[in-house]
């Protein structure tokens, strides 16, 4: 079985993206920093993609937070 939470991807995503912008990160750099590709941060900011557990600690890393922090929105 299967299961996605639509809404909460979106809020991750969006929450991602203030974070990411009161750090004074563009998406450019944080793509840098993770060794993403920029299309990437757009769609899990965008909330198109469910993002691994992996993924949401190299964010957390790039951006010098705490990874509980990326969810708590």
């Amino acid at each position: 079985m299967y299961f996605r939470d639509d809404k909460f991807i979106k809020k991750f995503g969006l929450h991602l993206r203030e974070l990411r912008k009161a750090k004074g990160f563009s998406q450019e750099k944080l793509a840098g920093d993770t060794g993403f590709e920029v299309s990437q941060i757009g769609r899990i900011e965008r909330g198109e993609i469910n993002t691994s557990i992996s993924h949401l600690a190299a964010l957390a890393k790039a951006l010098k937070i705490k990874p509980d922090e990326l969810l708590q929105f």
